[in-house]
């Protein structure tokens, strides 16, 4: 028999710390990096040739992804900040 900790038991940190990363693919990563550099779901788009429509559904797994992890990211900020965890942007790009 396998016991499994709730997430209420574990550190708040626990993802983070033991490497609980979201499997998010490159295209995924591809429109995360593009719209925390750019000033708008707009801008990102048209950079990348999709819509606004498209952003925002590959924004919405991109955080279902992470929630299903334990590390939920609601806003701009907190994807910025777990992209700067997850290695995936260094403080020096923003």
């Amino acid at each position: 028999m396998t016991i499994t900790p709730s997430s209420e038991h574990l550190p708040a940190d626990f993802s983070r710390r033991f490497g609980l990363r979201p499997a998010l693919s490159m295209r995924e990563i591809e429109v995360l990096l593009a719209w925390i550099d750019s000033d708008s779901k707009t801008e990102a788009g048209r950079r990348l040739f999709i819509s606004q429509g498209t952003i925002n559904t590959h924004l919405s797994r991109i955080r279902e992804k992470y929630a299903a992890v334990g590390r939920p990211a609601t806003t701009k900020a907190a994807l910025v900040a777990r992209a700067l965890q997850d290695a995936l942007i260094d403080i020096d790009d923003l």
